[in-house]
């Protein structure tokens, strides 16, 4: 792992999940340091389940990212620091089908132990492996107007479950 990232176990990942994921957001990425696709993400969350630690993440079909989800057994979730808010946005907005987004945005990819990729220039580092992935239902909505405030396009995602394979911060 990158200098300055040190191993720490999830349950000390810091700060308040909601705003870590929600407001920070992170990017989402999967594949290996040869073929491998990043998004940003501000879906999803951190807990506990199954009797082990897990993240939980959301993709839908048409990203580019999806087919390296489901290809690979590995992702990983990376936090950065408010400086690199443009590369994040970057990842967000255009797609790894039409351009290298390391290259254009700087950030430099790395394997995690688990063969993973995530970012040099990341604060905090989740590496999973997914346990369970399945679509979101729109019969199941308990709350109809948010299927159709969400999915207009009825374009919904499918959520991976992953196991917590290991975290590392700068802090």
């Amino acid at each position: 792992m990158e200098r300055g990232l040190r191993k720490i176990a999830p349950a000390k990942v810091d700060g308040n999940v909601i705003k870590l994921m929600g407001d920070d957001w992170f990017l989402l990425t999967a594949g290996n340091l040869t073929s491998w696709n990043t998004m940003t993400a501000a879906w999803g969350g951190l807990g506990y389940l199954w009797q082990r630690p897990v993240a939980f993440v959301f993709v839908r079909p048409q990203r580019h990212t999806f087919g390296f989800m489901e290809r690979n057994d590995r992702f990983t979730l990376c936090f950065f620091d408010r400086r690199h808010r443009a590369a994040l946005r970057f990842c967000g907005s255009r797609s790894g089908r039409d351009c290298d987004k390391a290259k254009e945005t700087g950030l430099v990819p790395r394997a995690t132990p688990g063969g993973g990729v995530y970012f040099a220039q990341a604060r905090l580092v989740i590496e999973c492996r997914t346990i369970y992935a399945q679509d979101i239902d729109p019969a199941r909505f308990a709350d109809r107007r948010i299927a159709r405030a969400v999915y207009p396009r009825r374009d919904f995602h499918r959520m991976y479950i992953g196991e917590i394979a290991g975290c590392w911060n700068r802090r």
